[in-house]
Formats: structure tokens, sequence, C-alpha cells
């Protein structure tokens, strides 16, 4: 998609629409939301794509729109793993409208399980972050989707070494103990 101009997204994701076909939707709506589009036009192709295609739509698409969403993906791609195994690296919207001068955050955790799995946790109260029971939203998969099924020692470094190099980013980060 990346070499495709804007009309044609466009194009696409009215495609995706009339198909509901919710995987090609999100990576329109992915694309346009990297290239910076307006966070207005991209509320509005989030909710057209929930109300059109919502079956199929990948878990790794977030259900709002994350200024920072493409900060934390070049952050995030600076890491790698370099054996398998069993733990994954996940990060968690966290809701601070209201109460900070940023709207939202992000927690950044490692499991054993999945990150919706441990996101569920989290909100029942299993083994509990406080910032994740009291103020998570949403799992944001995307950019951690490459940081699944690794080795606990390196998950254990790239968690601190990655909520360091978000809130260096500007980010407002809770978590990577």
């Amino acid at each position: 998609m990346q070499s495709l101009g804007r009309a044609e997204i466009g194009k696409r994701f009215e495609r995706a629409l009339a198909a509901a076909n919710g995987a090609l939707g999100a990576h329109c709506v992915h694309e346009l939301w990297m290239r910076g589009e307006m966070a207005l036009n991209i509320e509005r192709a989030l909710e057209r794509l929930w109300a059109e295609a919502a079956a199929t739509i990948p878990d790794w698409l977030p259900m709002r729109y994350i200024e920072w969403l493409p900060t934390a993906y070049d952050v995030a791609l600076r890491f790698q793993a370099a054996a398998t195994g069993r733990s994954n690296i996940y990060l968690v919207l966290l809701d601070y409208e209201g109460s900070r001068a940023e709207s939202y955050g992000v927690y950044v955790g490692m499991s054993k399980y999945t990150p919706a799995q441990r996101f569920d946790q989290h909100k029942a109260g299993i083994r509990a972050a406080g910032s994740v029971l009291k103020r998570g939203i949403e799992v944001l998969s995307g950019p951690t989707l490459h940081l699944q099924y690794i080795k606990r020692g390196e998950a254990e470094r790239i968690e601190g070494e990655l909520a360091e190099a978000l809130a260096a980013a500007g980010l407002w980060v809770k978590g990577g103990h």
C-alpha cells in the first residue's frame, strides 16, 4: 500500500466496505494513519469500518485514533528477538483523558499469554497492573506483532528497553519492569 496514492487507497477502502472486508479496510485505514491523515478522517473511517465489517477486522487495528501510533511503531521496530520462545511483548492503551495533559498513555508488558489473554487477565484483576486495571482500554497489537513468541530472557530485556524508548520518544509510559 505504501506505493499507492491517497485516491487509490480511498477506492480500495470503499471496495473493502462494500465487500465487508475488514482486513483490507484495516490496511487502508492503517496506511492513511501512518501517513499522517487528519484525526477526524481516521475516526470517520474507523467508524465506517466497524459499522460495515466488524466481524472481519484484524485485532491489530486500534479502535480509536491515537496521535502517537506511528511513533510507537517506529520505536518498537527497533527491537528484534534472536530466538523463538513462549513469551510475548504487548502494549495496552491507557486512557488519561481529563486527568493528564496527554489523553492516552501506554503500558508495556510481557507474558507467556497472548496479548489479548493477558489484557483480559489485567481487567479481571488477575496479577493486574493498577494502570491497566483502572485505565486500560485496548491492546495495541500492531507495534509488537514481531515481538511474539520470543525467549523469556530476551522478552524481559526488550520489555524494559521498549518502555524506556517509548518514554524517550515522548509517550506517557507505565510498566516495562
